[in-house]
C-alpha cells in the first residue's frame, strides 16, 4: 500500500448566504472530487427546486430539507484528495438556528477557512465565528473574501482590502494574531481563483483557494494522551449491531481494545471490546486522533450510549464531573450572569445544562489582573474564574496542569438561540462511577 497522505480536518465556517457550500462544492467539483454526471444532476435537480445556481451548494446539503429551503443544517463531512493532503472538509452552518452544529464542527477542525462576502463584508456571525473557532482551538485560518463578481464589487482590488481590513479589526478582538491569517479572494459561482488564477484580477498574485488550503500544516496528533473519542451518533447497522461513529480526539484505537463509554444510559459507564473499526467505509487495524470512525463494539446495545458520552480505554476512562471549575468569558448575554444561571454547555459533542454555583473570581480579559469590585455580576466582555454544576452525568476533562487532555476542556455556552459565553475547564470534581 503506497504511504497515505497526511489528513486535515478542515471545516468552512461564515455568515448564512456568504457562499460556504458553493465555494465547498465548487472546490470538490474543480479539483475532479465530484464527476460531471453528478454535478449535472445536481444543476437539474436545482432548476426544478426554483434554485439555480445552487447547484455546487447542493454537493454537500444532501438533506432534502436542507435543498428545499437552501441552508446548510447539519454538519456534512466529504473526502477531499488534493496532491499534498486528504482532507475531511467539514461545511458547518453560518444560519444562527444552527450555530450548535457549527460549534460542533470548528471543534473537530484542525484549520478553517471563513468565507466572507465582499458586497456584504463582515456580519454578526462572521465575528461571532471568529471568536468561536478561535475559542475552540482551531489553529489556522484562511480567509477567503468570496462573491468578488457581484455587482458594485467588481473584481476590485479596493474593495478586497476593505474587507481584509474589517476581518482583520474583528480577528485581533477574537484573539487571533492578525499577522498569521491568509487572506485571498475568490468568486465561487462562477469559478474564479478557486483552483486557476482569474484574468479579472490581475492585481491578485498570491494563492488560488486551493493553494491556499494546501499550505495549512498538518497538527501534531495527540498520540500520546489517553484515548478520547466523543460519540456523535449511534447506529444499528442490520447484521452488525450497534455501531457508535463518532472522531477520535487523543490517543489511539486498537481493534481488540477493551473500553469504557461514559458516562452511558445509567450514569456507571458502559463496559466493551472493539471488534473492528471503520474508517470512510473501510476496515482499519487501528486509528489516531483526527479520524472518524465507526466501530462495532462487542456487547454494547442501542439505549446503552447516546450523543455526548466518550469512549476511553477501560483501564483509564474519561472523566465524568460531580462538579467542575472553569475559567469563562462573557461574550453576548443580554443582562448579566450570576451566581444560580444554569445554560446549556456544549462541549464535544454534548449539551448539558451546568449551573454557576460560585463565582471565584473576576478577571480582565486583556490583562489577566483579578478584578475586585462587583465580582458577582458577570456582563459582556468580563472574564471569570467559575464553579459549576452539571444537571446531568457530564464527560469534562483538564485544558491545563497534570492529566489534562485540552481537546476535551473548551465548550461554548448557549442560552435561548445564542452563545452567550465560552471557556475552558481548569479543574474537576471526579464522580466515582
Amino acid at each position: 500500500m503506497a504511504k497515505t497522505k497526511e489528513h486535515i480536518n478542515l471545516v468552512f465556517i461564515g455568515h448564512v448566504d456568504h457562499g460556504k457550500s458553493t465555494t465547498v462544492g465548487r472546490l470538490l467539483f474543480d479539483t475532479g472530487n465530484i464527476d460531471e454526471q453528478a454535478m449535472r444532476k445536481l444543476r437539474e435537480k436545482a432548476e426544478q427546486l426554483g434554485k439555480k445556481g445552487f447547484e455546487f451548494a447542493f454537493v454537500m446539503d444532501n438533506l432534502k430539507e436542507e435543498q428545499e429551503r437552501g441552508v446548510t443544517i447539519d454538519l456534512s463531512h466529504k473526502r477531499f484528495d488534493t496532491d499534498k493532503y486528504y482532507f475531511t472538509i467539514i461545511d458547518a452552518p453560518g444560519h444562527k438556528d444552527f450555530i450548535k452544529n457549527m460549534i460542533t464542527g470548528a471543534s473537530q477542525a484542525d484549520a478553517a477557512v471563513i468565507v466572507v462576502a465582499a458586497n456584504d463584508g463582515v456580519n454578526a456571525q462572521t465575528i461571532e465565528h471568529l471568536r468561536l473557532s478561535k475559542i475552540f482551538g482551531v489553529g489556522q485560518l484562511l480567509v477567503a473574501v468570496n462573491k468578488m463578481d457581484m455587482p458594485g464589487v467588481d473584481f476590485a482590488e479596493k474593495r478586497f482590502n476593505e474587507v481584509v481590513e474589517d476581518v482583520k479589526k474583528h480577528a485581533a478582538q477574537a484573539g487571533w494574531k492578525v499577522d498569521k491569517l491568509r487572506f485571498l479572494p475568490i468568486a465561487s459561482l462562477p469559478g474564479e481563483n478557486i483552483t486557476k488564477k482569474c484574468a479579472k484580477m490581475p492585481w491578485w498574485s498570491g494563492d488560488t483557494l486551493l493553494e491556499g488550503i494546501n499550505k495549512f500544516e498538518v497538527p501534531p496528533k495527540p498520540t500520546n494522551l489517553p484515548l478520547r473519542m466523543p460519540i456523535q451518533d449511534v447506529y444499528n447497522i442490520t447484521g452488525i449491531g450497534v455501531v457508535p461513529v463518532g472522531r477520535i480526539e487523543t490517543g489511539i484505537m486498537k481493534a481488540g481494545d477493551k473500553i469504557m463509554i461514559v458516562p452511558g444510559r445509567e450514569g456507571k459507564g458502559v463496559p466493551g471490546e472493539i471488534k473492528s473499526i471503520e474508517m470512510h467505509h473501510e476496515n482499519v487495524a487501528q486509528a489516531e486522533p483526527g479520524d472518524n470512525v465507526g466501530i462495532n463494539v462487542r456487547g454494547l446495545g442501542k439505549k446503552d450510549i447516546a450523543r455526548g458520552d466518550v469512549l476511553g480505554h477501560a483501564d483509564n476512562v474519561p472523566t465524568v464531573a460531580t462538579e467542575f471549575t472553569a475559567q469563562i468569558v462573557v461574550m453576548n448575554h443580554p443582562s448579566v450572569v450570576t451566581v444560580g444561571y444554569t445554560p446549556v454547555f456544549h462541549i464535544h459533542t454534548a449539551q448539558v445544562a451546568c449551573q454557576i454555583i460560585e463565582i471565584l473570581k473576576k478577571i480582565n480579559p486583556a490583562t489577566g489582573q483579578e478584578i475586585s469590585e462587583n465580582k458577582d455580576i458577570l456582563k459582556n466582555g468580563d472574564a471569570a474564574i467559575v464553579k459549576l454544576k452539571p444537571m446531568q452525568p457530564l464527560v469534562i476533562e483538564k485544558g491545563t496542569g497534570d492529566n489534562a487532555i485540552p481537546q476535551l476542556s473548551r465548550f461554548a455556552i448557549r442560552d435561548s438561540g445564542t452563545t452567550v459565553g465560552a471557556g475552558m475547564c481548569m479543574d474537576v470534581v471526579k464522580k466515582v462511577l
